[in-house]
């Protein structure tokens, strides 16, 4: 299965991509009542480096080793080596739409678990992709167009 999605975030590429290069960024975008729990991070993400967290979906843990690469200005991947799923490749890339506007672009590729417990839980998944990004795309915009504007990030969680 595929998922994309895009936005646009009135910010500079660099701006962009500095946010999403660091780890704790992802806790910041991550829509409630899911609470992120970082095991494993380097504070910014680099080529080969991997993150060990926990996705708190209500009571239940979906435990993650996440893989970086193709770590570069336009963006990164991020893949899945262990969790819930049998495959989750992540694409995040970022692209000037000029010196104050950046379109940020999605793109994953997954496929659930064979075992029957952990493949409805991934569907279930699936199916709030929609409202994750969208969640994503509008706490990012607040976080990154505040800072351009001098203003603090608004308060979450």
């Amino acid at each position: 299965m595929h998922y994309y999605h895009r936005f646009v975030v009135n910010a500079p590429l660099e701006a962009v991509r500095e946010f999403h290069s660091r780890s704790a960024s992802m806790g910041a975008i991550t829509p409630p009542p899911i609470i992120v729990q970082v095991h494993e991070a380097p504070a910014v993400l680099s080529e080969g480096s991997a993150m060990r967290f926990t996705l708190w979906m209500g009571p239940l843990p979906l435990r993650w080793h996440a893989r970086m690469s193709d770590v570069g200005q336009g963006g990164f991947v991020d893949t899945m080596e262990r969790g819930p799923f049998k495959i989750w490749r992540h694409e995040h890339r970022f692209v000037a739409i000029d010196a104050q506007r950046t379109e940020v672009l999605d793109s994953l590729h997954i496929e659930p678990s064979a075992n029957w417990f952990w493949w409805t839980v991934g569907k279930s998944m699936i199916l709030g992709l929609p409202l994750l990004f969208g969640w994503r795309a509008l706490r990012t915009r607040q976080i990154l167009e505040r800072a351009a504007a001098g203003q603090p990030a608004p308060v979450t969680k």
